[in-house]
């Protein structure tokens, strides 16, 4: 990849996903409607989920792990793409989030499915209602190289949508979503804890 040299050794410090996590934890949530390059969250220190996924998708890659991501379909609240890893057949995650639940998960999970599950009590819009509906199975965006798509200054929405693409798999059926319960009042409390409110996906009434 076209990283410059300090590009490089800051990566290097990187070398591993909790390091990744605590980078994108330690910069703000970019509210914007845009989709950048991991160059320009590195020089800006900011990041939205889709660029912060990005992002450790890059730095993951650099560290010696594959670029993968995936995407998590929500109702009636913004979706999320995570960065996910495999470790001894297990499956971890890193991700940007304006909702500190939706964050790191560490890799214990045997599937994929599980791990998106790990995050279905904890995925509600900021009515508390609990939206996760389905995940596609992981892209390797090795496959975009050739496009330079960690240091490019082109928009990278049509990663995104390739993403809107693929197939998902759904998680939840009719009648189980029929029973779902809202988040309580303390769950909800933390995690808004520090998100930018510019950023928050504002829930219409069903």
């Amino acid at each position: 990849m076209n990283w410059t040299t300090e590009e490089a050794d800051f990566l290097k410090t990187l070398n591993d996903p909790g390091k990744i996590q605590e980078f994108l934890d330690s910069i703000e949530y970019n509210p914007s409607y845009e989709c950048r390059s991991p160059r320009h969250v590195i020089r800006k220190r900011s990041a939205h989920c889709f660029e912060g996924a990005l992002f450790a998708a890059a730095a993951l890659e650099f560290n010696g792990y594959k670029p993968l991501i995936a995407d998590i379909k929500a109702f009636n609240d913004d979706d999320h793409v995570i960065a996910v890893f495999n470790i001894d057949g297990h499956w971890g995650s890193v991700a940007k989030s304006n909702f500190t639940t939706l964050r790191y998960r560490e890799p214990v999970y045997r599937s994929l499915r599980e791990l998106v599950m790990s995050y279905f009590d904890f995925y509600f819009n900021t009515d508390g209602d609990k939206s996760l509906r389905s995940f596609s199975l992981p892209l390797n965006l090795a496959i975009y190289n050739k496009r330079f798509w960690t240091t490019t200054d082109e928009d990278l929405e049509y990663i995104g949508d390739k993403l809107e693409m693929m197939r998902h798999y759904p998680v939840v059926s009719d009648n189980m979503i029929k029973n779902l319960k809202k988040a309580s009042a303390p769950v909800l409390s933390a995690a808004l804890l520090g998100s930018n409110e510019k950023g928050l996906f504002k829930p219409g009434k069903y």
